[in-house]
């Protein structure tokens, strides 16, 4: 059964449509689903892609005719994966497809590790894909490379954290104060914390642009903190025909395809690329660092600063889509 928000408050819909011959379905139980900027967008409709609404999730598969995801198993879900589903935001999620896509965007999960924890699985991945695609758009290993993440939220956080496991030179921005401050007094995250404008400029090899849409003053800024030649990695919201005056580049199409551009800004070379998305060795990767202590988990959880139940979640979306909060919000069913 799952969720449909309306105006009135939540509405349940019975479950999947009838399965096409060949196709495979399973019904899994949720154990504990996250509230990403995305789906805060979709609220507002001002996300741009395929839905993705209540995808950060663990769960147990209750039902299956899938034998490679037998009831029992513990899994997450990866929503690049084209598949149908219905949202993470209910008390069971049912899915559907090919045997060879449900089995990928269901990754088994391990029991021992808390759903507190498990839940950051798919930004974690995310994180990782970025830093993957910094290495290959600058044909190089990241090892020595000064690298700036601007936007202090649970991206940006995991972003710089994964990049400080790596032996990179981090810092993590935001512009306004009380976001730094919420890191810095839970404990977040083991790297450098100030003002977007305290970057020196030309201080960067790599800037991560991951704050929640990519706008023409944070693209500035970037580009301030950048050194001749520099990288510019596209990895917050953009939207079709999304451009910065004076910058030769479609921000938007650069990013979904994950392209580079080589172009000018201010008498100086600079390179605009993006990253989107994930790949399954992503949610491999993640799941190990979540298993292990490189990446500190019990820190990441403290980016948690609320719990709320199904029947408060139309409320507290509206709530965050109109106004501003801090940290990871979790909804148990």
């Amino acid at each position: 059964m799952r969720v449909v928000l309306e105006p009135g408050g939540p509405r349940f819909d019975p479950g999947p449509p009838e399965r096409p011959p060949g196709e495979h379905a399973v019904r899994v139980r949720i154990e504990l689903a996250g509230v990403c900027r995305s789906d805060l967008k979709e609220v507002a409709g001002s996300r741009y892609g395929v839905s993705q609404f209540g995808h950060e999730l663990v769960g147990v598969v209750e039902e299956s005719t899938l034998p490679g995801l037998p009831p029992g198993q513990r899994v997450t879900l990866d929503p690049n994966v084209a598949i149908e589903r219905s949202t993470g935001f209910a008390t069971t999620m049912w899915a559907a497809g090919p045997a060879d896509r449900l089995g990928a965007a269901l990754p088994a999960v391990q029991r021992h590790i808390p759903a507190r924890t498990l839940v950051f699985t798919e930004p974690l991945a995310c994180a990782r894909h970025c830093l993957a695609r910094a290495a290959r758009h600058l044909d190089r290993d990241l090892a020595g490379v000064r690298l700036g993440v601007l936007g202090a939220g649970a991206a940006g956080v995991l972003i710089a954290a994964l990049a400080r496991t790596m032996g990179l030179d981090v810092v993590l921005t935001n512009r306004t104060p009380d976001r730094r401050a919420f890191l810095r007094e839970r404990g977040i995250v083991d790297v450098p914390i100030g003002p977007t404008a305290s970057v020196p400029t030309g201080a960067l090899d790599v800037a991560v642009l991951a704050t929640s849409f990519i706008r023409p003053d944070v693209l500035r800024e970037a580009l301030r903190m950048t050194t001749r030649g520099g990288l510019l990695l596209l990895y917050g919201g953009t939207a079709p025909g999304d451009s910065l005056p004076g910058l030769d580049c479609d921000l938007d199409t650069v990013r979904r395809r994950e392209g580079i551009v080589t172009t000018g800004w201010q008498g100086r070379e600079v390179r605009i690329a993006g990253t989107y998305g994930t790949v399954p060795a992503d949610f491999e990767a993640a799941l190990g660092d979540l298993a292990g202590p490189a990446i500190a988990p019990h820190r990441i959880e403290r980016m948690i600063a609320r719990q709320v139940g199904l029947v408060e979640l139309p409320g507290v979306l509206r709530e965050q889509t109109t106004g501003r909060h801090l940290g990871k919000t979790l909804v148990v069913p």
